[in-house]
């Protein structure tokens, strides 16, 4: 038996990376195909964008994105700056907007594919994410809003996840709010800050008094819209309100809803409406998504992000198929029968292998199988 190798130097990860072992794998594999068959079942193509692209393009194409967190480094070929993408959406709007300009609307497109930070933050310290998700390209409609946050739902429930739950928020709601009350910029940025926060009192010092009930408009989505409601003096918010209600209406139970209308944190590109999914088992957010316009084209989009390396770890551990030991000279037909019929085989290769210390449950004597 081969001795185990010394760790070499230079063997250890850098922070925030890992290796992703077999039962690990296993269940991020299973709940990446679970998901992407959801998403192709609505009529969902999926792309496949690469894994660098010109920095400029990235950052152009979404209002937010921080090409600051991304590696960069320069183009042997272009002498132009590339970057490692860290979020996929942005290369989904450049598709859209270039190579599939003229496909017909509305367009759904799908993806799933690695994406690197520079840095983490302290809650997240993970500095590779696997992504996956959908956009819904062309409509701004609430219809449209209603379809993708059902659909996330729906592919979270395929990948086995339970007690699922959507947390809803209205991204531009201050700047709609200081567009009605006559509002200048730097007392709406304070403003903003506060509601960041929490900070009752630092909102009240920020010249903020009469939005200090929307601290307390959160919560439960009946209450908290009901809040909202009771705020809306002029009624600027109501088509948004409208809207949310009728989203929740498509969700139904199949989701916890709940309504934070501050909340601002990974929205930096949602426009009126955007949306965090929850589910037992993941720690912090399994996604987010919302309303957004593509750079450059400013054709308007919906679209969610699922972290399948981080859902994974509340999804259940695919059962592992049978394993078939094949001894020296076995029957080559019947070991691809039994590969068609969905067993694993695993051939002998050397003399005094041990089955079971393989995975094996099975071993094949001519044609016939015989459990170990």
């Amino acid at each position: 038996m081969t001795k185990p190798s010394k760790n070499l130097p230079g063997d250890l990860l850098p922070v925030g990376l890992e290796d992703r072992l077999p039962k690990s794998a296993a269940r991020i594999t299973a709940a990446m195909r679970a998901c992407l068959d959801t998403l192709g079942s609505h009529g969902y193509d999926r792309v496949r964008p690469p894994l660098l692209e010109f920095e400029s393009a990235l950052a152009a194409r979404m209002e937010g994105v921080a090409t600051r967190r991304t590696f960069r480094m320069v183009d042997p070929a272009s002498l132009r700056t590339l970057a490692l993408r860290s979020d996929i959406t942005p290369q989904i709007g450049r598709i859209a907007s270039t190579s599939l300009a003229s496909a017909p609307r509305p367009l759904r497109l799908a993806y799933c594919g690695d994406t690197a930070l520079i840095q983490a933050s302290q809650l997240d310290p993970a500095r590779e994410r696997l992504q996956l998700g959908a956009e819904l390209i062309g409509a701004d409609t609430v219809e449209a809003a209603g379809e993708i946050v059902s659909l996330a739902i729906e592919a979270l429930g395929a990948a086995g996840l339970t007690g699922i739950s959507v947390d809803f928020t209205l991204p531009d709601l201050v700047d709609t709010l200081a567009a009605r009350d006559g509002l200048e910029p730097g007392t709406i940025e304070a403003i903003r800050r506060e509601l960041d926060t929490k900070d009752a009192g630092g909102l009240k010092q920020a010249g903020g008094s009469d939005y200090l009930p929307l601290l307390y408009a959160t919560g439960p989505f009946e209450d908290a819209l009901t809040k909202l409601r009771e705020i809306d003096a002029g009624g600027v918010l109501a088509t948004r309100l409208d809207g949310l209600e009728a989203i929740a209406a498509r969700v139904g139970d199949t989701a916890r809803i709940t309504l934070d209308p501050t909340e601002r944190h990974g929205f930096e590109y949602q426009s009126w409406f955007g949306f965090t999914i929850y589910a037992d088992g993941v720690r912090g957010a399994a996604g987010r998504g919302g309303t957004y316009r593509i750079g450059g084209s400013e054709e308007a989009a919906t679209g969610f992000t699922l972290y399948v390396d981080r859902l994974s770890e509340a999804a259940p551990q695919p059962e592992t198929p049978r394993t078939v030991y094949l001894p020296t000279g076995h029957d080559t037909a019947k070991a691809t029968e039994l590969r068609a019929d969905g067993s694993r085989t695993i051939a002998q290769l050397v003399e005094g292998e041990d089955p079971k210390a393989l995975g094996c449950t099975h071993v094949l004597n001519g044609t016939d199988l015989s459990e170990l």
